[in-house]
């Protein structure tokens, strides 16, 4: 078995961090219909600095024991857009504590509306400087989920400039159906930008100040510019669904391979909950 990495801090700093991780971010009845009507949320203030800076700290130092050494001119499209690594709560208990959040995953349930949420997979996304666009995508094409209650918290780990490829969005895009069967690549990044014109859908693109992060739906279509700066875009994401959620029969490859490697063992049907998708809020337990 991997051993898992710790993160050296003092007692007082782990536990502030702990506090911060589980506590609690009220929402707002207006800032709720907003994220169904718009199908994303911005929220200022969410966590501490000094807990995005232990967190991250264990972040980046996993992702740079498994990053890429392959010259940014000979990448595809998808390979300049990020450094991607997941499930980096199995390997270092600091990344767990922040995967494993209640203060993130109680929001996703609140945003959704839904009595509880399981963990899908977490996910660093580095971008590193020079690194290329993201193109047009919705997330849930990836995902055999028999929900439409998924959502990712995009959690910027240092403030993220213009310049640097903030997440934008396509508001109300979780309202349309085409474009869904695309995956990432230059193709979806043409097709999806030019129904979204013909559609008149804005786009909603700024900077995201430190402790700002998002909420965005698994059929919210989304993209980030370059980072033109000089230093890495440092970014977690977690992945929720509902905790009830059933598995759905596999509509594509990506879909096959997200089954096996997220869901493993399971199959169309059943409760999509194997051992590494942990219930992680629950309304009715520990506390409101």
């Amino acid at each position: 078995m991997t051993a898992i990495a710790t993160q050296p801090a003092t007692s007082s700093v782990a536990e502030r961090v702990r506090a911060d991780l589980a506590g609690h971010h009220p929402l707002s009845a207006e800032q709720i219909a907003r994220f169904r009507r718009d199908g994303f949320i911005k929220l200022k203030d969410v966590l501490a600095p000094e807990t995005l800076a232990w967190c991250g700290a264990a972040i980046t130092g996993e992702v740079m024991k498994r990053r890429q050494d392959k010259p940014m001119a000979s990448r595809t499209t998808y390979e300049k857009a990020f450094l991607q690594i997941m499930n980096l709560w199995t390997v270092n208990e600091a990344v767990r504590e922040f995967t494993v959040g209640r203060k993130l995953a109680r929001l996703a349930a609140e945003l959704m509306g839904v009595a509880g949420v399981r963990l899908y997979h977490d996910q660093a996304l580095y971008k590193e400087p020079g690194g290329g666009h993201t193109p047009w995508h919705c997330d849930q094409q990836y995902w055999p989920l028999a929900t439409d209650h998924t959502v990712t918290v995009w959690v910027p780990l240092q403030s993220v400039p213009e310049e640097m490829g903030p997440l934008s969005f396509s508001i109300g895009s979780h309202a349309v159906d085409f474009g869904r069967a695309l995956e990432i690549s230059d193709d979806s990044e043409r097709e999806v930008a030019r129904r979204l014109k013909l559609s008149d859908l804005p786009t909603e693109c700024s900077p995201f100040d430190l402790g700002e992060i998002s909420f965005h739906g698994g059929w919210t279509f989304h993209r980030a510019p370059a980072n033109q700066t000089d230093r890495l875009r440092s970014v977690m994401t977690v992945i929720y669904h509902d905790a009830d959620a059933h598995v759905a029969a596999p509509a594509n490859r990506n879909q096959e391979n997200d089954l096996a490697t997220w869901l493993p063992g399971l199959k169309a049907g059943d409760l999509a909950a194997s051992p590494i998708n942990p219930e992680l809020y629950r309304v009715d337990s520990a506390g409101p």
